[in-house]
This record gives C-alpha cells, sequence and structure tokens, in this order.
C-alpha cells in the first residue's frame, strides 16, 4: 500500500500492518507522530541532540511492541507520549546539575534583530522558570499549555487522577507567575 493511501488508515491498523512487515505503515505513523513528540522533547529537554535521541528512541520501542499492539487499550499518540516523557524525565534526573544558562536558545532568523531579543529573552526566562518547577508540574504545564492536549490525555500519559493534573498544572502556573512576575518590565510584558 502506497504512503499517500495511508493518510485516512487509523493508527491502530497502521499498528497491524507495519507487524505484518508493512514499511509504509511505518512511515506514515513516523511522518504522524515522530514532530511531536521531537517537539514535547526539545521542550522539556532544551535541548535539540539529546530531544532527537529521545525521539528516536521513542519510535523504535513503539516498533518493537507493534506485534504485541492491542487495539483500543491506548491511543498510539497518549503511548508515544508517555513514553517520551519517561524518557526526558529520566534524563533530566540524570542530569539534575546542568544549567539551563550554558544551553544555547535555538535561534529563529525570521524576526527583527530586537523582536528576536525580546523574544529569546522572554524564552529563556519562560524556560528558567520551568527549570525551577519539579519535574511533574512542568510535565503537566507543557504538556497542557504547550502541547495543549487536555487533562485527560495527560492524565493517562502521566498515569495519575484527572484531578492530580488540574493540581499540578494549577501549581506549576501559580509558581511560574511568581518568578516571572518581578521580570514583567524587562520582558516588555506591562
Amino acid at each position: 500500500m502506497a504512503y499517500d493511501a495511508m493518510n485516512d488508515v487509523g493508527d491502530d491498523a497502521l499498528m497491524v500492518l507495519y507487524a505484518n512487515g508493512d514499511q509504509d505503515a511505518a512511515r506514515s505513523l513516523t511522518y504522524r507522530h515522530a514532530p511531536r513528540v521531537l517537539a514535547l522533547s526539545r521542550r522539556l529537554l532544551a535541548d535539540r541532540a539529546e530531544a532527537e535521541d529521545v525521539a528516536q528512541d521513542a519510535m523504535l520501542r513503539l516498533w518493537k511492541i507493534a506485534p504485541k499492539w492491542r487495539q483500543g487499550e491506548a491511543k498510539v499518540s497518549t503511548w508515544l507520549y508517555r513514553v517520551a516523557s519517561n524518557l526526558c524525565i529520566d534524563r533530566l534526573r540524570k542530569k539534575k546539575g546542568t544549567n539551563l544558562d550554558d544551553i544555547p536558545e535555538p535561534a529563529d532568523d525570521k524576526p527583527s534583530v530586537e523582536a528576536w531579543m525580546l523574544t529569546k529573552d522572554r524564552a529563556t526566562a519562560l524556560q528558567a522558570a520551568m527549570a525551577q518547577l519539579p519535574v511533574r508540574q512542568r510535565l503537566a504545564v507543557t504538556l497542557r499549555h504547550i502541547e495543549e492536549l487536555n487533562n485527560p490525555q495527560i492524565a493517562e500519559i502521566m498515569e495519575i487522577s484527572i484531578e492530580a493534573v488540574e493540581s499540578l498544572t494549577a501549581r506549576g502556573k501559580r509558581t511560574l507567575v511568581g518568578l516571572l512576575l518581578g521580570q514583567k518590565e524587562k520582558l516588555g510584558l506591562e
């Protein structure tokens, strides 16, 4: 089956096709999910190379589980987010002493230099504030407000209750506001 023909095929069906040796199904799943897994990993790790490693590892784990995939138990996207989240948390715990200021921000050459600098300052401030959050709060805030997942999806990914997601997200937001409040003028947020 050609890749273009698989655009309308669901993830569960693609997993069955891949488990039966269909490489187009694997390619379709990769094009569909790898970019979002990579984006989540970059946001959590603030390191493109490590994020790419995590995304690749998550996709490899998906391919390994394909023959055992049980349809209807979990969505492929949710399963991948959970795996990537856990891999990121493991990496963050291992390198807890890394200073976020030592990690270069990804450059974006589209806006003016002034706008770029302001955007960079805001991103750096947010990233530094996010780094001060406990890992589970950081994950909940990232999944909710950056990845725009709903609370039930986050609860499934993090394997906690919806109420726990709401609590983690609320506490994370309150802490971020407190951390960033004193920088409003500097960041042009008056």
